[in-house]
């Protein structure tokens, strides 16, 4: 199986699932080979979320016989009929051999992102079409020589989009669409040294920096960030330059919102105006600034602003559990079981994060989850964030942002220097989330952004403490995967 450049390997057998191969583990799709065919592959644990990618890196994923030398390609020239954007997650392929051309679902994001068609409300869409790409080789060659080729095929692919063949008129060929370019900067007057530092920042003039790297797409109109749980409409993503340009071509005609976030960033941009694309007409918005969440200067931060828990402390899988594929490997968090290392770690005693001594790459575990109590019962969690204070402005508000890279039937308690979680939390989130993104191996689902206004009388000059209360316990699989924490002074 093939999915990536570093994301290939010999994959198990159909029959290796079954009862008398396998052990079934924490859910259905995940079994550890205790006697498969190949014994290359025994203790090993199959599970096809392992080989989930995000939309935009899913253009090409397949199989490789190497006796006879034979590919099969699944090819994806455009994600515009995708739902959820660019960094949504979905199966490639898994055991079978199984190879998938997702067009809806809930994976990674819950029901919200289903679409529903309801009360004589007209509805339709144009899915796909798909490229399916065979190849071959004359002989025992290297297979992966037949990867490049279909990675070589899926850009000449993209580069036909739209195709030109299908007979339907809902198909839209590309002089019946349009196109829309600008340039997206970014006022945030306070960024931090690390954001300058690991996103390489570039000053456009003294008030704006460029959105550098920034998501910057269309789809249908809505609120902010509405985007990743739209399925109905169509939506078109480009990255955009260091000096924050984009060019989006072979846009549908049709009326959208524009949308953007910026890694370095938090929050969500929006255009304040409809767009309506027309066929053969070309658009171009200029300039257009994104002012992120920000009321004062930043006493302290945990993490980076870019919707993954990627860069907090990921552990070293269970030997018993290991997937070969994933070892000294960057998507390390593809491992199964990860979410019970939290309780080996933390036995007796949660997390406790020092701001100014501790190192969020080593000392912020990835996944707030809950801990193992007994054989099948578990507990809920609270972390701690020590951080001093020298003095307290007294006729100020504070800002507590609390940026989510990941929910599932979660609840989020916080309290400000007050370790009591029978008396009532500062701040909830409510029970949110249903992306299941801890137990399917993705180290992100759904953005969430939390602005918490902390009042001064909660806070003590000296040490304080906020404690984060995860209250949710019936399962291994409740909790968060935190993206970003910032405590802002008053303006």
């Amino acid at each position: 199986m093939a999915i990536a450049d570093n994301r290939q390997r010999i994959m198990p057998m159909p029959d290796d699932r079954e009862a008398a191969r396998s052990q079934r583990l924490g859910y259905s799709e995940a079994v550890r080979l205790t006697n498969p065919i190949n014994a290359d592959l025994r203790g090993e644990v199959d599970d096809k979320y392992q080989y989930s990618s995000e939309n935009k890196d899913s253009m090409v994923h397949g199989w490789i016989s190497s006796d006879p030398s034979v590919g099969f390609w699944v090819i994806t020239p455009s994600n515009e009929f995708k739902s959820g954007g660019p960094v949504r997650q979905d199966l490639t392929s898994h055991a079978g051999p199984t190879s998938l051309a997702i067009f809806v679902s809930s994976h990674y994001a819950g029901d919200d992102i289903v679409p529903r068609v309801r009360n004589g409300e007209y509805w339709k869409k144009v899915f796909g079409p798909v490229f399916i790409y065979l190849n071959s080789a004359s002989t025992k060659s290297d297979p992966k020589l037949l990867w490049e080729d279909a990675k070589k095929q899926a850009r000449v692919e993209e580069g036909s989009w739209p195709y030109k063949f299908p007979a339907s008129m809902d198909f839209q060929k590309s002089e019946q669409r349009g196109s829309v370019s600008g340039r997206l900067l970014v006022v945030d007057e306070t960024i931090s040294v690390l954001m300058r530092i690991h996103y390489s920042v570039r000053p456009a003039n003294n008030d704006y920096v460029n959105g550098s790297a920034a998501f910057v797409g269309l789809a249908s109109p809505g609120e902010a960030g509405c985007w990743q749980r739209e399925s109905k409409g169509y939506q078109f993503w480009v990255r955009a330059d260091v000096n924050g340009n984009f060019f989006i071509k072979n846009v549908r005609t049709g009326v959208y919102n524009l949308y953007a976030w910026v890694p370095g960033f938090i929050g969500d941009y929006k255009s304040s105006v409809n767009i309506t694309v027309t066929s053969g007409n070309h658009i171009d918005l200029g300039n257009l600034v994104y002012n992120p969440p920000r009321d004062g200067p930043t006493l302290w931060e945990i993490g980076i602003p870019d919707r993954s828990a990627a860069e907090f402390f990921v552990p070293d899988p269970y030997p018993y559990y290991i997937n070969r594929l994933y070892v000294n490997h960057p998507d390390r968090f593809r491992q199964y079981g990860l979410w019970e290392r939290y309780a080996d770690l933390y036995p007796d005693q949660d997390l406790m994060y020092t701001v100014g001594v501790s190192d969020y790459k080593k000392d912020w575990f990835y996944a707030h989850v809950t801990r193992k109590h007994g054989q099948a019962s578990y507990q809920a969690t609270t972390w701690q964030i020590k951080f001093p204070l020298n003095n307290v402005h007294r006729n100020g508000t504070y800002k507590l942002r609390l940026a989510l890279a990941s929910a599932v039937l979660s609840e989020i308690q916080v309290r400000f220097n007050n370790p009591i979680v029978q008396q009532p939390a500062h701040f909830t989130t409510g029970v949110i989330g249903r992306d299941n993104s801890i137990a399917r191996h993705g180290i992100h689902g759904l953005y969430w952004l939390f602005s918490i206004d902390v009042d001064s009388s909660w806070l003590l000059e000296g040490d304080n403490t906020i404690f984060l209360t995860q209250t949710r316990s019936e399962s291994p699989f409740e909790g968060v995967m935190y993206d970003y924490i910032r405590l802002e002074a008053p303006a």
